[in-house]
């Protein structure tokens, strides 16, 4: 057993002997500031806290059930502002939180209270549920003044951190984990909630519906597997509370947007809330069986502790003058770029190191496949504001584990200068909003074909800088956030009042049209418009350069009810009906179409970015543009001007990038039409076209007759593929 004596002495000697032999039915030493957390080494466990600010920590054991406190152990040593200790003989399964003594002065930043029981941040599981109530605040909550001080004890009302054993036995179905890494110009994401995703499952049995279990079970993942996307992306999983307004309401935070434990899966998600973390390395093992890779949704911008007027759960009562940006004029108060109430402070070394330690362990011990960073801004905030060469994005991109997984930015928050798309630094993806507004927008006839042309091309006028390449760009049309493709079509107004906000939240401009009537219809003819406008909405994201993103069950028309924000509805608002998958096998089918075509056709999903100049290396346009007669016209020039019908050829002999070099020489043209009439498109002269795809009929066979004029039916687009050796 390697040493563990601290790494320098701690300035009270006597403290230290006091520790040393106080009663307890542990043997217990100093230990080792590294790693932090709960440590099991197979003989007791290390304790490692940090906390620059405090007096004084005790470690509080409980029972096997998480209810009951048995024993209290002060932490004995004290070295480079982390309080450690080692206790022979404790083993994985215990329960386990903190005390923590110093000034509880808010004026100052300061809001010790040892009266709270608090979860270690490191914490890899947790056990209980936490019990909203006057004593989980570290002021009396009733007098409204966070400057008071309240003396009721919290740990009857919190869950409890459980010490893990890493070294777990995996499931019998797993032989050696495997790691899945999917090229960055393959990359199809596919997001989705994992409770709301199983809960109604006709094909998984009731214990497992809403678990990591049930996600990772053999007809969840055949299912994902056969849809043609790569690797799906996980709404937040780490450990995270409802609010108090949500829970006087008898609702919940369904998201999950509000994390208190960066190093633990949400035991909520469990079958067996003890084995959490089991249950979610063996969900990503699954997928990974099937090389399909998994990405999490992760919150390092704010914790659920909210502001000065939240409660003490964790980082608040440990050190809150650390963990969080305070206002410099009076530090009782929060920073709030975030819009929840705090701001988590990555300016501060140590936390820091504690986002990127969380990082890291979800990569090497659980072998996730890249994070997606809600309000990713927030952690290139210097004090002056975003930075691209903030210490959190310098220390991520040099990192030799992070560097390597896909990272994936929400470029925006609500604090000074907080939007910037574009402008992370090479080796970031990013969410493209102006992608989903400009498909959105041209379709319901708001934006020009001008707009929709820089949305198929990948946005090269945001993300063309650096070398960064058109995977950078990641496209969505619908997300969590926001209605479904269905409700997109089928509502012009949000309808939240299930949210009890008189439908105040959630965004009002959504660019969504009900084509005549509000909400489901009867009518035949409504009901064919609308699947024609999700056919065309699906082809536009798929047919894109970028990396594409699906929001679970749009592919069979999942809808939320015209709900945008459903953030709190942990019921069939937000669980995906899998009766959709049969009542829309069309919209289904089409789906896998387009995911097949895009596989097939490398110039779809090209590494680098399309130019409508002539290629030097070959002396072939690699990217032209037409109009419905064959003209061939140059976008730079539609300005007000642009034509609602247009097409777009790419050139596959003209990529000097090696496809050809593949047998990769396959030319694509896409014909858009969105006037209300019929156009006939007249196909450029050079060689014979294939029809592949028309979005105005349901899945079709392609047609191997070779094409020169095709007409496009109104508010429609086809895709016809030539084969230049055919030419």
């Amino acid at each position: 057993m390697t040493s563990r004596k601290a790494v320098r002495q701690s300035p009270n000697v006597q403290r230290k002997q006091t520790v040393l032999t106080q009663t307890s039915r542990y043997r217990i030493s100093e230990g080792s500031p590294n790693p932090r957390g709960a440590t099991w080494d197979g003989s007791g466990t290390n304790f490692s806290l940090f906390s620059d600010n405090a007096k004084r920590v005790e470690l509080c054991l409980f029972d096997e059930s998480g209810e009951n406190e048995v024993e209290r152990i002060m932490l004995p040593e004290y070295t480079d502002g982390i309080w450690h200790v080692y206790v022979e003989g404790l083993a994985p399964g215990t329960a386990y939180g903190y005390r923590v003594y110093g000034p509880y002065e808010p004026a100052q930043g300061h809001r010790f209270n040892p009266n709270k029981l608090l979860l270690d941040p490191y914490a890899t599981a947790h056990i209980g549920s936490l019990k909203w109530g006057p004593e989980i605040f570290g002021y009396i909550v009733e007098t409204g003044d966070d400057t008071t001080f309240d003396t009721r004890d919290s740990a009857t009302c919190m869950p409890k951190c459980l010490v893990t054993d890493p070294n777990f036995a995996w499931h019998d179905s797993i032989s050696t984990p495997r790691t899945c890494r999917v090229a960055w110009d393959a990359t199809v994401l596919y997001e989705l909630h994992t409770k709301g995703y199983t809960k109604l499952h006709p094909d998984l049995p009731e214990n497992l519906r809403g678990t990591y279990a049930g996600l990772g079970s053999k007809p969840v993942v055949d299912y994902i597997e056969s849809l043609g996307v790569t690797s799906i992306e996980l709404l937040p999983i780490q450990t995270f509370m409802d609010e108090s307004h949500l829970h006087d309401m008898n609702l919940t935070n369904f998201w999950g947007y509000n994390t208190i434990g960066f190093f633990a899966p949400d035991p909520r998600y469990a079958a067996d809330p003890k084995r959490a973390l089991q249950e979610f390395k063996t969900m990503v093992a699954q997928y990974h069986e099937r090389c399909l890779e998994v990405v999490m949704d992760v919150v390092y911008n704010h914790t659920a502790e909210g502001n000065e007027r939240g409660p003490t759960l964790s980082f608040k009562g440990i050190d809150n003058a650390s963990y969080y940006r305070l206002h410099a004029e009076n530090r009782r108060y929060y920073v709030n770029d975030t819009g929840t109430g705090n701001t988590v402070n990555v300016n501060h070394p140590r936390v820091l190191q504690m986002v990127c330690d969380s990082l890291r362990y979800w990569v090497q011990e659980t072998h996730v496949d890249g994070f997606r960073f809600d309000l990713g801004t927030i952690l290139a905030r210097e004090p002056d504001g975003f930075d691209k060469g903030s210490g959190f994005l310098k220390v991520v991109m040099q990192d030799p584990v992070l560097s390597r997984v896909k990272l994936i930015a929400e470029p925006w928050d609500i604090g000074p200068g907080g939007y910037r798309v574009g402008e992370f630094p090479p080796g970031w993806m990013e969410w493209n909003d102006t992608f989903r507004d400009r498909s959105r927008g041209f379709w319901i006839g708001r934006d020009s074909s001008t707009e929709l042309a820089k949305a198929l091309t990948g946005s090269p006028e945001i993300f063309d800088h650096h070398g960064r390449r058109p995977w950078t760009s990641v496209n969505f049309i619908t997300a969590h956030d926001g209605f479904t493709m269905n409700d997109l079509v089928s509502y012009n107004d949000k309808h939240n009042l299930e949210n009890g906000e008189d439908n105040r939240d959630g965004s009002n401009d959504n660019r969504s049209w009900n084509c005549g009537v509000e909400g489901p219809t009867d009518d035949s003819k409504i009901n064919t418009l609308r699947n024609r406008q999700m056919r065309n909405l699906m082809a536009t994201l798929l047919l894109s350069h970028g990396t594409p993103m699906m929001l679970g069950g749009d592919e069979f028309a999942r809808t939320q009810r015209g709900n945008n924000n459903a953030y709190c509805q942990d019921n069939d608002i937000s669980w995906v009906d899998w009766s959709k998958r049969e009542t829309n096998a069309a919209m289904l089918a089409f789906t896998k179409k387009l995911l097949a075509l895009r596989f097939r056709y490398p110039v779809l999903r090209g590494s680098r970015y399309l130019h409508d100049e002539v290629d030097t290396e070959s002396g072939i346009r690699e990217l032209c543009w037409f109009l419905p007669d064959a003209t061939e016209t140059q976008r730079s020039g539609w300005n007000g001007d642009a034509p609602r019908c247009f097409g777009m050829m790419i050139d596959g002999e003209a990529r000097p990038s090696g496809l050809a070099e593949r047998g990769h020489t396959e030319s694509l043209f896409l014909a858009v039409n969105d006037f209300h009439e019929d156009v006939p498109f007249t196909l450029p002269k050079n060689g014979a076209w294939q029809l592949l795809l028309d979005t105005d009929r349901d899945v079709m066979e392609e047609s191997p007759e070779a094409q020169e004029t095709y007409t496009v039916k109104a508010q429609s687009l086809a895709l016809f593929v030539k084969d230049a050796t055919a030419s």
